[in-house]
């Protein structure tokens, strides 16, 4: 694909592809053409209509060769800053994993270190397809926000928020809940709607066991002021419900104490949200939260999630990657392919018997597209390719081993589909990858960055990685 101008003003066509657009008419063009003006897609339809009507007008015109386009993937739930952490916290339980490793390497992190780590993160993310993606919290949200603007993403940013709890790093424990809500409505204030508005800046709440009622209202509360997001790891493991029955006095766990306390809104990105019982479905239904399902990372260290309940109850259910040391692999790709088999696995516990039926590649293709974009509140923008939406899209190649024979093209993007098949990938009407190199940094640059700053990172945080086999 040759190079092409990043001036807003000029108008490009792309055709002879099969578009798959996740518009609410679920239509796909089998031999489709897309006029993009600037940032934002003008018309879209048969390629010989598409080019009948732009050929004269256009300043690029672009044959895709039959590869399939797709609306950009939206993961839901990422640790940029975890990235230079990648395998530290391997085959452990959750509190060993954040008391032990990540929270000591979080907590000696400085803005550089979440940069590079931004950087090398969202190159992974943009090699699967990702356009737009959740932060799920970190502690130096400028570090993300100036790796983001670089590599051309679009992002949700949040800090990784706590006032209270057991295991708290030094710094951390001396924050009080004055300086969490402020720090917040800085960071909005400071990065929110920049990067030609491709950042926007969310709350977050890490968890329930680092919250104390105070920070959780006065969230909600600035959340709404500001109309932004709020995002939260909620009922990841049994322990975590049962603290909060013994000490805030509900019958089940943090859902429920949530939807007593008038937290649960539709601006509430739930991420794992494993551990639920059936009326704390009908809370998150009710009040319009979206879920996040990180299959790989709830499978390594939380659980099977009920997410076919979920999306029977009607909720917005998304798919997330989750950070580095909790997944390893940061394709969104892979993270499709696992969320419907999982879900199709969980079904004969759940009822003694097979139904593969559950989660179809056409559902699965929602939640990392228009569910995606639900999710983050986006939806009027991105998440399918539509007439006045942002030109955010990914060009895939279908025509190599993983992918051919494809005698169903919806199911091959979900069961046959890897990273390696994403050639493309254009955001905000501008190209971000082409041919499978990243545009705008060099990705050897960065690789050398990162590992560099990943040692010296673990060393300042004192934390040692056992053997596993005998080193010599």
């Amino acid at each position: 694909m040759e190079s092409k101008s990043t001036d807003f003003n000029h108008l490009t066509v792309l055709h002879n592809a099969m578009i798959v657009t996740m518009d609410p008419d679920s239509r796909v063009f089998r031999n489709g053409g897309i006029a993009i003006s600037g940032d934002k897609i003008k018309a879209i339809g048969h390629s010989s209509e598409i080019l009948l009507q732009f050929s004269a007008s256009a300043d690029h015109i672009i044959d895709l060769h039959s590869q399939i386009l797709l609306p950009g993937f939206i993961n839901t739930h990422v640790h940029t800053s975890q990235q230079l952490a990648r395998s530290i916290a391997d085959d452990v339980d959750l509190m060993t994993w954040l008391h032990h490793r990540i929270w000591p390497y979080e907590s000696t992190m400085t803005e550089e270190d979440s940069y590079v780590s931004s950087l090398l993160c969202g190159i992974e993310l943009i090699h699967s397809g990702v356009t737009c993606f959740a932060e799920a919290g970190g502690q130096h949200v400028s570090g993300m926000a100036k790796a983001v603007e670089l590599l051309g993403l679009r992002a949700c940013l949040t800090q990784s928020i706590m006032d209270c709890g057991e295991g708290l790093p030094a710094p951390w424990a001396a924050v009080t809940t004055d300086d969490c809500i402020q720090s917040q409505k800085e960071l909005y204030k400071k990065h929110h709607n920049t990067a030609d508005g491709r950042i926007r800046v969310w709350f977050g709440i890490r968890q329930i066991m680092n919250a104390t009622d105070r920070l959780l209202i006065e969230t909600r509360d600035n959340a709404i002021k500001l109309e932004t997001g709020i995002h939260m790891h909620v009922a990841e493991i049994p322990y975590e419900n049962l603290k909060v029955m013994n000490e805030r006095n509900v019958d089940h766990g943090t859902v429920t104490y949530l939807d007593k306390i008038q937290f649960l809104g539709n601006n509430l990105l739930s991420a794992h949200t494993v551990w639920v019982n059936d009326n704390e479905i009908s809370f998150l239904s009710r009040n319009g939260v979206k879920v996040s399902h990180c299959p790989a990372s709830a499978m390594r260290m939380l659980g099977f999630a009920p997410i076919r309940e979920m999306l029977d109850a009607g909720i917005c259910v998304s798919i997330g990657t989750d950070g580095a040391p909790s997944n390893n692999r940061m394709s969104i790709v892979d993270e499709m392919y696992l969320a419907s088999l999982i879900n199709k696995g969980r079904e004969v516990f759940v009822n003694g018997t097979t139904n593969p039926s559950v989660l179809p590649a056409e559902v699965v293709l929602q939640m990392v597209t228009i569910n995606g974009a639900k999710s983050v509140l986006w939806e009027n923008e991105i998440g399918s390719l539509e007439v006045g939406k942002k030109a955010d899209m990914v060009v895939i190649n279908p025509s190599s081993w993983s992918m051919v024979p494809a005698h169903d093209s919806i199911s091959c993007l979900v069961y046959s589909m890897r990273t390696e098949n994403v050639v493309s990938v254009m955001c905000n009407g501008r190209w971000i990858m082409k041919d499978k190199k990243i545009v705008n940094v060099n990705e050897e640059d960065v690789i050398l960055m990162a590992k560099k700053a990943c040692k010296e990172l673990v060393e300042r945080a004192g934390i040692r990685i056992p053997n596993r086999m005998n080193f010599i």
